[in-house]
């Protein structure tokens, strides 16, 4: 009977573990709609394009290279054990075990490579519309094959970050953060699209396509339960199971106290209400959320979910008057609201500090800023980075992919 239960559970966790996979496998179309949307309709082929394959080349990359570093089970705690990643170690046991929880090393890694997914699909969206599509996927290869898994490790793989008492249960730092700072060190090297900035004024650049965005942004929203909820690891008792439970309530609370909050707050500064920043405070409350979903109130959710809408609607602010071209938000959205978020966790756990929480946002971005930096700067000087003039005035579907979104209709 005990056998029975047993494999019950384990069937039941590990189905779980693959459906919340799935879950944040559909944020790439997410990410792809709101991009999409977001972006001018010359360059919707392309940010598309971006989208499948970067979700392709994170997956293979993960799969030989990345898993084996972030989760080595080895290491001094800064650098994983190389074995693994040498492939003359054996990492591929058929289960699993974390404390009294097993399920398939098979639906770990799915639930893990979507993730990675999800870090590279913010970079895309900031550097849209004027960056070659081969220096991207060059830096796709990088990205997810070494920068993201290596500071992966620090937290989830057992590092120094995890012994440092840093808490970041789904993310707001090791995705969302990460992702955000790569996607900096980009727009700082690709500079700003061709007429965004004139003569000290800032010209809007309307997106394209504003019910595909908020599609994208409904699709993220769903996605983001499988993100928190799976983090869970497993279903198959009571506490458990309340626990996802309340992990969906508070993501839920955190995204809807975003839109309200960026709805209001661009209300009352341009006498609006803004669309396009009511759909990032709804990303900004669910990434704010993120780094510590389980143990706030609903009430106290909504509420870091509705200042993370407000720092939203300030940050890109900020980056536009900083000359810092973002067509999506992407780095306000994921950057600015995953520091929110893991400051958020001392508001709830009772167990982190303020300052453990700054160290590990700073390890980070820093980690990550300046290996982006430098891989960046290489393509720069080697290939290029950004397109022609020509190209980014006719558009980067016509140059670089040779159709149109929107082949009806001209601008």
């Amino acid at each position: 009977m005990e056998v029975q239960v047993f494999e019950l559970a384990y069937a039941l966790d590990t189905l779980y573990f693959l459906v919340m996979g799935a879950f944040v496998m559909w944020m790439a179309a997410g990410f792809s709609m709101l991009e999409a949307g977001l972006v001018r309709s010359k360059s919707t082929v392309q940010i598309l394009t971006k989208n499948v394959a970067l979700y392709s080349i994170a997956s293979i990359m993960y799969m030989i290279v990345g898993y084996n570093l972030m989760y080595s089970t080895g290491g001094d705690g800064i650098i994983p054990d190389l074995n693994y990643f040498l492939g003359s170690s054996d990492n591929s046991a058929a289960d699993y075990v974390a404390g009294d929880t097993y399920y398939s090393r098979f639906s770990d890694f799915f639930f893990q490579v979507v993730f990675v997914v999800v870090a590279m699909s913010i970079v895309s969206g900031a550097v849209a519309e004027r960056m070659k599509l081969s220096s991207f996927l060059l830096f796709c290869v990088v990205m997810t094959g070494l920068i993201y898994p290596i500071q992966g490790y620090w937290k989830w793989g057992g590092g120094f970050l995890e012994d440092a008492g840093f808490y970041d249960f789904a993310g707001s730092g090791v995705v969302h953060l990460c992702g955000a700072a790569a996607a900096l060190a980009g727009v700082i090297l690709l500079g700003a699209r061709k007429g965004k900035y004139v003569g000290g004024k800032i010209n809007a650049m309307p997106g394209s396509n504003m019910p595909l965005a908020t599609l994208g942004t409904f699709i993220l929203w769903l996605g983001w339960f499988g993100f928190n909820g799976g983090r869970e690891l497993i279903v198959s008792n009571v506490v458990e199971a309340n626990a996802v439970a309340l992990i969906f309530v508070n993501t839920n609370a955190a995204a809807a106290g975003g839109v309200i909050a960026a709805l209001l707050f661009s209300r009352i500064l341009f006498g609006k209400y803004d669309l396009s920043m009511s759909l990032n405070g709804a990303i900004g409350g669910l990434v704010s959320i993120t780094a510590e979903p389980l143990a706030p109130t609903p009430e106290l959710a909504a509420v870091i979910g509705a200042i993370g809408g407000i720092l939203v609607v300030i940050s890109i602010i900020v980056l536009d008057k900083s000359r810092i071209d973002d067509p999506v938000g992407s780095i306000s959205a994921h950057g600015t609201c995953g520091i929110w978020g893991l400051i958020a966790v001392i508001f709830s756990n009772s167990d982190a500090s303020l300052g453990t929480q700054l160290y590990g946002a700073a390890i980070i971005f820093v980690w990550t800023f300046i290996m982006a930096l430098i891989f960046w700067g290489i393509l720069k000087a080697v290939i290029g980075i950004r397109v022609s003039d020509k190209a980014e005035e006719i558009g980067v579907d016509a140059a670089e992919c040779g159709m149109e979104a929107y082949p009806e209709f001209k601008q």
